[in-house]
């Protein structure tokens, strides 16, 4: 079976140092860029499968290289940066990132991210199949949602907030990205009106909606809904 083979764009080299090996041991087959010219350059000519990207890079904005590949390919973006302002994952991710991981962190937690960003790239042109998490059951086929075998009564809107967040299950979707696909450009800016949806949407499919394990916020982000079983 072939490796997955995953670009590290980053100027640092004790990152390159620190992630080649340990991407290596987990399975993986590392290229290494330092610049986002040279990143995007690999991702044209070397078709890696996955890009791990810092948004401090020398010669220009990571933010710009996910905005200029998100213009010609769907490979799977996970950022991996210093910056920890919301504004700053936030844009990275409404551009077209999957994922946003700061520094310092964990192998075990970037590994994760990295397992479900391929995953979800496997998933995106698939035939729509039934989701099942925690007992909830999502079937978009005959649109119908059920727990335990029990049919759930939704909304139009609740029911289209929660087969967005089951689309991207295991990624974060910004507020903006379900503002605007469930109700439109002009609510783009409405946090209020969807945390009170999300909160009537938690009521209706969690076990205990004051501990939710399906639809999980992400402070000042948006909310990302678990894995599939």
């Amino acid at each position: 079976m072939t490796q997955p083979r995953i670009l590290v764009v980053d100027d640092e080299p004790q990152i390159q140092r620190f992630l080649k090996p340990s991407l290596s041991a987990t399975g993986y087959e590392v290229m290494e860029a330092g610049t986002g010219a040279d990143a995007l350059k690999a991702v044209a000519t070397q078709a890696p499968d996955l890009v791990i990207l810092d948004l401090g890079l020398p010669d220009m904005d990571g933010k710009d290289v996910v905005a200029s590949l998100r213009g010609w390919s769907d490979i799977p973006i996970v950022i991996l940066s210093a910056r920890d302002r919301e504004s700053e994952k936030i844009a990275a991710l409404d551009l077209g990132a999957d994922d946003y991981i700061e520094k310092p962190f964990g192998i075990g937690e970037l590994t994760a991210r990295i397992r479900t960003a391929l995953r979800h790239r496997g998933r995106r042109d698939a035939i729509p199949t039934i989701t099942e998490i925690d007992g909830l059951t999502i079937d978009p086929v005959r649109r119908l949602v059920s727990r335990d075998g029990e049919p759930l009564h939704l909304t139009p809107k609740e029911y289209d907030l929660l087969l967005l967040l089951a689309r991207h299950a295991g990624r974060v979707v910004t507020h903006r990205t379900l503002l605007t696909s469930v109700w439109g450009p002009a609510h783009s800016d409405d946090l209020h009106y969807l945390r009170v949806f999300i909160g009537q949407l938690r009521q209706k499919i969690e076990r205990d909606p004051t501990q939710p394990r399906i639809v999980r916020t992400e402070p000042g982000v948006g909310y990302r809904m678990a894995e599939h079983e």
